[in-house]
């Protein structure tokens, strides 16, 4: 094996975390009591909307606004009419509990000191991507960071993946994604002929391990 590419949300880059606390602290800002189902429509409302936008049905900015239409409402809030600042608040929020998972580190650097090509391939927008991995201390860890946006594909396409090994200099057989979503970080990756791994948090992998194991 040549490289690793790495799923980032969930993966490096506690997103789960980051989002839940993010939204404790903006609905505390609103004067709202957070509470679990609070935590839990903002996600189902963030995967209906981002899904959308990965579709190509509506811009990256208009399913943050539409994410508003329907979580204001459902907090028994107005919807203002200027969406993009109201969503800029949540964002400050969200952007201040952005944080790596502790394995993270150690494992790019045992993959670095393997002499392992290290990727991130992620659905999202280049700025925000390249900012999370900056902000958690991790971008000069990773040699190429391939988004949805910048390939104009975004998982589980074949072309994804697969433009991610061109980046890495590497043929698709020669290379391993590594990543916590089973369709999108392995089965896809399957499918398009590289090896892949999955990252199961909940059964107690950590990514140091996983890393050790690609051969």
């Amino acid at each position: 094996m040549k490289a690793v590419i790495f799923d980032l949300d969930d993966t490096l880059f506690d997103h789960t975390r980051s989002i839940t606390l993010g939204v404790f602290q903006w609905l505390e800002e609103l004067q709202v009591v957070a509470t679990d189902n609070h935590i839990a429509e903002w996600f189902a409302i963030e995967k209906v909307n981002f899904n959308s936008w990965l579709a190509g049905e509506v811009s990256h900015q208009e399913q943050r606004r539409n994410r508003l239409r329907s979580f204001l409402p459902y907090l028994g809030l107005p919807v203002p009419e200027d969406l993009d600042s109201a969503y800029d608040v949540f964002l400050r929020c969200y952007e201040q509990q952005w944080a790596a998972f502790d394995d993270a580190e150690p494992a790019l650097s045992f993959a670095k000191g393997n002499d392992l090509r290290i990727g991130v391939l992620t659905n999202g927008t280049t700025l925000q991507q390249n900012a999370k991995l900056a902000a958690i201390g991790l971008a000069d860890h990773v040699e190429v960071v391939c988004t949805s946006e910048s390939l104009g594909a975004g998982k589980p396409a074949p072309e994804a993946y697969l433009s991610t090994c061109t980046a890495l200099g590497v043929a698709p057989a020669d290379a391993c994604m590594i990543g916590d979503n089973l369709e999108l970080d392995v089965i896809a990756a399957r499918r398009a002929g590289l090896s892949a791994v999955h990252l199961d948090r909940a059964a107690g992998d950590t990514l140091t391990d996983l890393v050790r194991r690609i051969r």
